[in-house]
């Protein structure tokens, strides 16, 4: 019998569905984000699915917790159009179109979840470090999803940066 590489599900009187659709891949713009775009990219390519890509940019006054009294808003502005730019540069090689391309401000954990839900996505991509203990294993913010997520969550495995 011969396998595709593709993932397979249950038929539905002998009509293969396909398993995912629409798959959301949630990027920190590190090092790492190019060969996690690059795994769920060749995963919507063989399961013929839309793939969107996500930054989460989160606000000074959480980072901070509002201990130093100063407007951060210019710092945050840059901050901004710096992860804009890197998010395009990263799309524009797997000719990821604009409209599939997000950037927004908030905690990344509940912002993945969120536009996971309102693009009404089947799978979130994410990255993964290599520890110890579930937490420590995702990393807090794919943890994070894990629980927030109501479809399914997929941690790619990164090599840390040497």
């Amino acid at each position: 019998m011969n396998v595709s590489p593709k993932l397979a599900i249950e038929t539905d009187r002998g009509k293969a569905r396909m398993a995912y659709k629409k798959i959301l891949v949630a990027v920190d713009l590190g090092e790492t984000s190019a060969g996690v775009i690059d795994k769920a990219h060749k995963l919507a390519l063989g399961q013929g699915a839309q793939i969107h890509v996500l930054h989460a940019v989160e606000p000074l006054s959480i980072t901070y917790g509002g201990d130093i009294p100063m407007d951060f808003s210019s710092i945050q502005d840059e901050i901004y159009e710096q992860a804009r730019d890197q998010l395009s540069r990263l799309c524009a090689a797997k000719a990821i179109p604009e409209s599939q391309r997000h950037l927004v401000v908030g905690r990344p954990e509940n912002e993945i979840a969120a536009t996971a839900s309102d693009l009404n996505v089947d799978l979130i991509v994410v990255g993964s470090h290599a520890r110890f203990g579930l937490a420590l294993l995702l990393g807090s913010t794919a943890d994070g999803v894990l629980h927030h997520a109501k479809c399914d969550v997929l941690a790619v495995r990164v090599a840390e940066a040497s």
